[in-house]
């Protein structure tokens, strides 16, 4: 998808994948200053590890204690996380209103923590949920000094998702239950789930997660996990190059190289 992002707006930029080892992390972010390279993705188990080869951390990324995007500029490497924006940005795309709204997010990792850090600034309450609850009461408490919503933090059990469910208007999962090989598991069951509840899935492989499909049998709207890999690509290109991205562009290639 970036490499057809550049294609589109006829920037000389490639998009090439690299298996980096946490034993060689180093050396690899000096080849980033050797050679030039303008910047890049980093994806699990490395988001963490990165931090400390870095010169800057930006506001979230600071806070989220995770990188998943880095800038070069003339040597200097600016780690950023792009989750949180990109999750807003697919919301409100979707015509999703966060304003006083209850939402329920599923989850304390590193997305989840980035999600939670620009929910706050966005809805009225927020409710999270994990199934190591030390977790969700950790996050709970970085979050509520950083927004006016209010927080709370329960264990991801079905008693608590039933009883946080009656009033929520949004339901995000930002756990890893539905994606392969566990596409067969869902965070929710489907007898929780109503008509007039917003369901977003951040899995995208599968894009037709059990949790989305059971949500929209029940006639609740979806937003699959293709959305926020789209838009957070985006927010990297941004950061990349100065230029918006051609989100459709993106989101369109995505789609096709992805299962569906």
């Amino acid at each position: 998808m970036q490499n057809a992002a550049f294609q589109a707006l006829g920037l000389g930029c490639f998009y090439v994948a690299f298996q980096v080892t946490r034993e060689a992390l180093r050396e690899a972010v000096a080849a980033v200053r050797a050679l030039g390279i303008l910047g890049l993705n980093v994806t699990m188990p490395l988001k963490t590890a990165i931090v400390e080869h870095l010169d800057r951390l930006e506001s979230t990324a600071r806070f989220v204690e995770a990188v998943n995007t880095v800038v070069n500029r003339e040597g200097v490497l600016t780690g950023f996380n792009t989750d949180g924006a990109g999750a807003l940005n697919v919301l409100t795309e979707a015509r999703i209103n966060l304003e006083g709204e209850k939402v329920i997010l599923l989850g304390a990792g590193g997305a989840a923590r980035a999600i939670a850090y620009n929910l706050v600034h966005a809805c009225g309450s927020l409710a999270i949920l994990n199934r190591t609850v030390e977790k969700a009461v950790a996050l709970a408490e970085l979050v509520r000094a950083r927004g006016e919503a209010r927080v709370a933090a329960r264990p991801l059990t079905q008693a608590a998702l039933a009883e946080e469910l009656r009033d929520s208007s949004l339901l995000v999962n930002a756990t890893s239950l539905g994606m392969r090989p566990l596409e067969a598991e869902t965070p929710v069951p489907r007898e929780l789930l109503r008509r007039d509840l917003a369901v977003f899935d951040l899995v995208y492989d599968p894009a037709n997660t059990r949790f989305l499909a059971e949500a929209r049998e029940v006639g609740a709207r979806t937003i699959d996990g293709v959305s926020m890999l789209v838009h957070q690509g985006a927010e990297s290109f941004r950061i990349w190059t100065g230029r918006e991205a051609p989100v459709a562009v993106m989101m369109r290639a995505a789609r096709q190289a992805l299962p569906p």
